[in-house]
């Protein structure tokens, strides 16, 4: 009986080929993909809009009363505008008048008296043209703007209402019903804005993140 003999029973056993190391994959098999958590129960799932702070957190609305303030403040500004101009064609009608005076009459005090209304008509319509370039000013940044716009809009309705406040009791004095509506107009006008400033929403909206 030979030890030579690979179908002797009593022989030593055949020597085996040496096994590949672990983890080195075979030649002509595929990779085994990475251990990869399954997303189930106890992960975290991925927001349904990434790429921004919030997740799913939608847009937020303007508040009705930030909406009411903003409307009556392009309705002030179409006010404000009107007034303006017909301010500008009063101050060069005045002034014409003042010129015909001057030519008819020579250089008197009703000529000078005109002037100087006209000068003082006409600063008070660039006062209204500015400031209803501010009330347009307000109300379109009302989307964007921050605390600085909300405290402007807050002491504009308060000086608003406090003008109002002062015709209504001059037109009281007076005894105009146009006067003492357009003051009534102007103190609600004003109020609005103010409150709506005021308002916790209000204050919220202008505190919003903006991403």
């Amino acid at each position: 009986m030979s030890f030579g003999d690979p179908n002797n029973p009593y022989g030593p056993p055949p020597q085996q080929p040496p096994a590949a190391p672990p983890g080195a994959p075979g030649y002509g098999y595929p990779q085994a993909p990475p251990n990869i958590p399954p997303q189930g129960y106890g992960y975290p799932q991925q927001p349904a809009y990434p790429g921004y702070p919030g997740g799913n957190m939608m847009p937020q609305t303007m508040p009705g009363l930030m909406v009411t303030a903003r409307v009556l403040l392009y309705i002030v500004a179409g006010v404000q505008i009107l007034i303006g101009i017909f301010a500008i064609f009063g101050a060069a009608t005045i002034n014409d008048a003042s010129n015909a005076g001057e030519d008819t009459f020579g250089d008197n005090g009703l000529s000078d008296i005109g002037h100087a209304s006209a000068g003082i008509i006409f600063v008070i319509a660039l006062i209204f043209l500015g400031l209803s370039a501010l009330s347009i000013t307000l109300g379109v940044k009302f989307t964007r703007g921050g605390q600085g716009i909300r405290i402007t809009t807050m002491v504009y309705g308060i000086l608003g209402s406090l003008l109002g406040f002062l015709g209504l009791i001059n037109a009281a004095d007076v005894g105009s019903s146009a006067s003492l509506v357009f003051a009534l107009l102007w103190i609600g006008f004003g109020g609005v804005m103010a409150a709506a400033m005021i308002a916790p929403s209000g204050a919220a909206w202008f505190n919003r993140p903006r991403y």
